[in-house]
């Protein structure tokens, strides 16, 4: 964005300072554009979206206009939400594919059906709008679990990262991986030091695994009230800081 303060509130998204060379810069908060061009295959464009806190129509608009200038032929969502999940299963992966000509969705085979509702971001608008205009639109959300919070998540890249091969043939990137399993070990060494949280995690892992079982929701049995009490209680104190 030649000028992102048209859009984003620069007291909640902070600029920040480095030294480069010797000499202090400031880098502003943007919205940033790149792209990969491939020998063979497809090729990509890459969208870092912040949310607009300010003229949010315009933002999408913008998004939108670059899309059908570079003829793009599928916009692919990806994302990531914290829910009741525990670290030692397999991520949970939602979202979809709609159509450019028919409009009608379908699922990835170890992609679920997302039946969110609620609260989201503004930038979903892209994809809801991209497929009249004729370009395949595609969300992958990747569920982490709420009692971590990284600031980067291994594990979910890699999950992330998993789906994504299926579709474009990606390489594994090894350093993710040995990240994702420090991460792992350092996540069960704080579990032996907190009981209650570890009893609360065993908990999650039998909600997940009801609901590995059915793959019904509505058919598997509820976290417990302490349990979410908790994970409510721990999910405000995140927002506060």
């Amino acid at each position: 964005m030649a000028r992102p303060g048209d859009f984003f509130d620069f007291t909640r998204y902070r600029p920040t300072i480095s030294m480069i060379d010797g000499q202090r810069q400031t880098s502003v908060p943007n919205t940033t554009v790149s792209y990969s061009k491939q020998e063979t295959g497809n090729d990509f464009i890459f969208l870092h979206l912040l949310e607009p806190h300010n003229h949010s129509e315009d933002y999408v608009d913008a998004m939108l206009q670059l899309l059908e200038k570079f003829d793009v032929k599928r916009y692919c969502l990806l994302g990531s939400m914290y829910d009741y999940m525990p670290h030692s299963r397999p991520l949970i992966v939602t979202g979809g594919t709609v159509s450019n000509k028919t409009g009608e969705g379908n699922e990835q085979p170890a992609v679920r059906r997302s039946n969110y509702q609620g609260p989201t971001t503004i930038t979903s608008l892209i994809s809801q709008r991209a497929s009249p205009a004729g370009i395949e639109t595609m969300s992958y959300i990747v569920h982490l679990p709420q009692y971590t919070q990284l600031d980067e998540d291994y594990m979910g890249a890699i999950r992330m990262l998993e789906e994504l091969g299926s579709l474009y043939d990606l390489p594994k990137d090894d350093s993710y991986v040995t990240k994702a399993e420090r991460q792992q070990e350092q996540i069960n060494s704080a579990l032996e030091k907190n009981p209650q949280l570890k009893t609360i995690v065993e908990q999650l892992e039998n909600h997940y695994d009801s609901r590995a079982e059915t793959r019904k929701e509505d058919e598997t049995p509820r976290l417990s009230p302490e349990v979410e009490t908790f994970l409510a209680e721990m999910d405000r104190r995140f927002r506060e800081d």
